[in-house]
């Protein structure tokens, strides 16, 4: 039978530093009030016993869990299916990694989930919450600030406890949706159709309004809506050519709508570019490339638009921390820029 190695204490990490006990416990929680030359010491007999802190002790003493919530407002079959999820809680882990923070992944499959979502958030678990793909109708903003847990949101949230003290990352969706749509009338493109995103989420409803501006007197029948998926772009794709067989342009709310729209037209024996242009929206790598034709697209920069949500809840909580009073003032909203990216579908 193995014997069990004793794990070391802060008692010995202070005796082989040379230092009191209390010096190890500042160095160890990050505090202030050490100096460099000892907190080296310190440092150095922690990395040669190979002490790891006791995290429920730590939390005593700090305040502090080290984990993020990241609150995903849509059901698991949607976020492992959607690229753009992968890549976002990529940026995510990647920012909390870099400060020693877990992520803790809570998915939502339904209405009856907020409640225990919201229970979990208000229990003392985690030190704050980022959450994204919110609804408009969603009660889950109001649940989590109800809950009294420092927040950074993935996307303008719209509802009615929304104020000043909201801090919420996101692109220029009705910028991009703009240059999108004047790309393809610069080509010559006159009847130029889009496939809308979820609308009872902000992002589709900007991307539809970017479209607007560039088309103000558009017939109805050239806007489909879809849901951001490849099934709701084939779908509407097909509406499209049903209602308005003449359009000679298709701008998709996200590339996973457009790689839809691009079968369809196959299918209906069109070619894109030729006969129908096609524009989507996100710039998926290598997801856009591979598309036949590649995809022209508006791209944002999604992995770090997920690095900065982290870096701006945990700028947050250090400036809520009493010993980080150096920390600079409130984080603010982000709004990233888009850029067109041209390719060969349009």
């Amino acid at each position: 039978m193995t014997e069990t190695v004793p794990r070391p204490t802060l008692e010995a990490v202070a005796a082989r530093a040379g230092v009191s006990r209390a010096t190890v416990s500042r160095v160890v929680n990050g505090f202030d009030g050490v100096t460099e030359p000892l907190a080296e010491r310190v440092r150095r007999a922690v990395e040669e016993l190979g002490y790891v802190p006791n995290q429920a002790a730590r939390s005593l003493v700090t305040n502090r869990h080290d984990a993020i919530a990241v609150v995903v407002a849509e059901p698991e079959s949607r976020v492992f299916a959607d690229p753009f999820f992968a890549r976002q809680l990529r940026g995510i882990s990647r920012e909390l990694t870099a400060h020693d923070n877990q992520l803790v992944l809570l998915l939502t499959e339904g209405r009856h989930d907020h409640a225990r979502v919201a229970r979990y958030l208000a229990g003392g678990h985690v030190d704050g919450a980022l959450v994204f793909s919110l609804h408009l109708d969603d009660p889950l903003p109001e649940l989590i600030q109800r809950a009294g847990v420092p927040v950074v949101f993935g996307g303008r949230p719209d509802w009615s406890g929304g104020g000043d003290g909201v801090v919420y990352v996101d692109s220029d969706n009705r910028g991009g949706a703009r240059d999108a749509v004047r790309h393809l009338l610069g080509l010559g493109r006159d009847r130029v159709a889009h496939i809308t995103g979820a609308l009872d989420q902000t992002s589709a409803v900007d991307r539809l309004d970017g479209y607007r501006d560039a088309m103000a007197d558009a017939d109805p029948r050239l806007v489909a809506e879809g849901d951001f998926t490849l099934a709701g772009g084939e779908r509407a794709m097909r509406e499209l050519l049903e209602n308005h067989p003449g359009l000679n342009a298709v701008f998709a709310a996200n590339d996973l709508t457009a790689v839809g729209a691009l079968r369809v037209l196959r299918e209906h024996g069109r070619r894109v570019p030729d006969d129908v242009a096609v524009v989507g929206f996100d710039d998926m790598l290598p997801f856009a490339e591979q598309t036949d034709p590649p995809l022209t697209t508006v791209r944002q920069d999604i992995e770090e638009m997920g690095r900065l949500m982290a870096r701006l809840l945990l700028r947050g909580l250090d400036r809520a921390a009493a010993a980080r009073e150096t920390v600079g003032g409130p984080p603010s909203s982000v709004i990233f820029p888009t850029t067109l990216v041209r390719r060969a579908s349009a």
